[in-house]
């Protein structure tokens, strides 16, 4: 059985972005998609102050799912659609539900079942912690850009990254860029400690080349640039982001754009990236 492109509602704004997206995605992979609305009674069982709020969030939760299927419906007939409605807390259901999943899609920020995405929990507590991508959508996407740019470091994580980020940019027939952020180091200790800045530039082009080579081989019909810039690889990756349809990092790395998923250079991207999100790990052994 294939596996589908499973994306996650509440019926928000960002909630309805990423359904839309992710039946974009699953029309261009040719995979099915199922929609999941998680049913969270935990803010509602209070023993002392019991509400019979059963048959109101499951009727909620299927009028959700009706909506968010007829969005699918309208603008991608050809996309195989099925709806679970799922009791649970929501990071829990779309773990358990990645165990089946091609891909998992979020919105960037929810209410209800899918509360506070990228500065809550269910985005953060999804994102790298499961074996295959998650992509988190931001609402209100301008126009396409062609464009698809991808954080690599040398890392086994970002190589899975580069990996997906190339399938992408084939599937939508866009350009591609690599890029390389790096920073010279600081010698607490060794404050005279000077660069050839010509000459680490160069060695860095050098690096990125060599890491793209096998790559452009593969898919030598995808427009690949590659990209070495001596910025923070928050700012570099963000502001290349703007011009962007898709964003694609590792969920944990090293160097200048690797780091855990939760830690600062994946979260702040997550934070203050204007276009979708993949967070992209490799598989275990």
């Amino acid at each position: 059985m294939t596996q589908p492109v499973i994306v996650g509602t509440d019926g928000s704004r960002a909630a309805t972005a990423a359904v839309e997206w992710a039946a974009g995605d699953a029309a261009r992979k040719g995979l099915p998609l199922r929609i999941v609305h998680a049913v969270d009674r935990l803010p509602y069982e209070i023993a002392r102050y019991p509400i019979p709020v059963e048959d109101q969030l499951d009727r909620a939760g299927r009028r959700i799912l009706e909506d968010a299927e007829q969005v699918v419906r309208e603008t991608h007939p050809v996309v195989r659609v099925t709806t679970a409605l799922i009791e649970g807390d929501p990071s829990r259901v779309l773990r358990q539900e990645a165990g089946n999943a091609a891909q998992i899609v979020v919105g960037s920020r929810g209410h209800g079942g899918f509360a506070g995405m990228l500065l809550g929990s269910v985005s953060m507590h999804v994102a790298g912690q499961v074996d295959v991508p998650v992509v988190v959508v931001r609402p209100g996407v301008s126009a396409p850009h062609g464009l698809v740019v991808v954080g690599v470091d040398g890392s086994d994580e970002a190589g899975t990254a580069l990996t997906y980020a190339f399938e992408e940019a084939r599937r939508r027939d866009c350009r591609l860029l690599a890029l390389y952020a790096w920073q010279l180091p600081v010698h607490a200790f060794a404050p005279e400690i000077t660069y050839d800045i010509d000459e680490v530039r160069k060695a860095q082009e050098d690096y990125v080349a060599d890491t793209l080579r096998a790559h452009r081989d593969r898919y030598p019909d995808v427009r690949a640039e590659m990209r070495a810039v001596c910025a923070h690889p928050v700012a570099a990756l963000v502001e290349a982001g703007e011009k962007a349809d898709l964003l694609v990092v590792g969920s944990r790395g090293r160097g200048a754009v690797g780091a855990a998923v939760l830690g600062s250079v994946s979260r702040a991207v997550l934070h203050h990236a204007h276009c979708a999100v993949a967070v992209v790990r490799p598989p275990r052994d």
